[in-house]
């Protein structure tokens, strides 16, 4: 049962017998209720699987992975209409308020038997990418990273690129880029600063869509859940298409330049560009620190330098502050990774200075500054 340690996603649950059968009926030789209760969060998704599993209750009709995927997009879609009304206010669904279980329950099993309905009368030729899928298209080894965590957390690539991978977010890349080609998948929400290469470019693969670019900085929010999925340019040029496992490979990109975004509707398989960001409620709310830091600065003192840097990466910079007190720095660091930045910034100190990354815990060895 180790293996429900690295569940992430809904479908995770819903596709384990001995959960099916601790929820449906009440049988629980595996230890769920007590494995359920060891995280906040572990019991918050697990909670959610549970009321998805009960509303699937729908006598003798057996609902497809397809069937699963299509009503949760119906709900959430249902979910962002209420939103919009009310001014986009921020969306907290806490499952474990009883006021919200009975409506929630209620529109999970509209939204079930309406996907049950449509795809027993309306036959659709929408086709839904899974991470499964795209990771089994792969054909080299490569190393998965999850975020259980209930915050951020770095993944430095072989090639210098960085990835901000969000909680609840998970992303499979190559040990080391082989080939005329980098290519990563992500499931989840992750921030890309992605290292110089025109020769050699960078691809996401997320739900749908693939986002190809050379060098830049960007944001992918694309979980298995949700009803579209979302690219967000920081700096730089992205150009986005729809995965080849549901479309030709000839098909035209769309190109989005620094503070563009796009929304890729999962439903009808369309492509919304957004050219002014400002104007978009939803994006405006989930844009980051990262996002929105300068990391522009002029003749400024290494420690706030560090601190800017611990609140665009919540990470943690341990240095020596009565060496480098006296030290300011001129520099430009907005279009690199997180380790150039580091190697730009200790290259600029001097004096043997040097950093070690451990996780989200960064050690700046120094003598002082020049």
């Amino acid at each position: 049962m180790q293996k429900r340690n690295k569940y992430t996603e809904i479908e995770d649950f819903l596709s384990d017998e001995s959960f099916q059968q601790w929820v449906l009926s009440r049988v629980d030789e595996n230890g769920w209720e007590e494995w359920t209760l060891e995280s906040r969060q572990r019991a918050k998704l697990v909670e959610d699987a549970r009321l998805m599993l009960l509303a699937m209750k729908i006598p003798e009709n057996k609902l497809t992975k397809s069937d699963i995927h299509r009503a949760l997009q119906d709900t959430w879609l249902k979910i962002r209409e209420k939103e919009n009304q009310k001014n986009v206010k921020t969306l907290k669904l806490n499952f474990f308020r009883k006021r919200f279980l009975t409506g929630i329950a209620a529109t999970l099993v509209i939204g079930l038997m309406s996907a049950w309905f449509y795809n027993n009368h309306f036959k659709t030729e929408n086709k839904i990418v899974t991470y499964k899928e795209l990771i089994d298209e792969n054909s080299e080894g490569l190393v998965e990273q999850t975020n259980n965590s209930n915050k951020p957390q770095i993944i430095t690539l072989s090639d210098g690129s960085s990835v901000l991978l969000q909680p609840n977010s998970k992303l499979s890349y190559p040990k080391i880029f082989t080939g005329n080609e980098r290519k990563v998948y992500l499931s989840g929400e992750g921030f890309f600063e992605i290292s110089k290469n025109p020769k050699k470019p960078f691809f996401v693969y997320a739900n749908e869509i693939v986002t190809k670019v050379v060098g830049t900085s960007f944001r992918v929010k694309a979980y298995s859940d949700q009803p579209d999925v979302e690219i967000l340019v920081r700096t730089g040029k992205v150009k986005v298409k729809s995965n080849e496992l549901i479309s030709k490979s000839d098909e035209e990109e769309i190109v989005l330049l620094p503070n563009q975004a796009l929304r890729f509707l999962r439903n009808d398989m369309k492509f919304n560009k957004i050219t002014n960001i400002t104007q978009d409620p939803v994006l405006v709310q989930n844009v980051g620190n990262i996002e929105q830091l300068s990391f522009e600065f002029n003749d400024i003192p290494v420690s706030q330098i560090f601190e800017t840097i611990e609140q665009a990466y919540l990470v943690d910079i341990d240095y020596p502050e009565n060496k480098l007190k006296e030290c300011h720095l001129t520099t430009s660091l907005s279009d690199q990774p997180l380790t150039e930045k580091l190697k730009i910034v200790c290259k600029s100190i001097g004096n043997n200075t040097s950093f070690e990354m451990n996780g989200n815990q960064i050690i700046i060895t120094s003598e002082g500054c020049n």
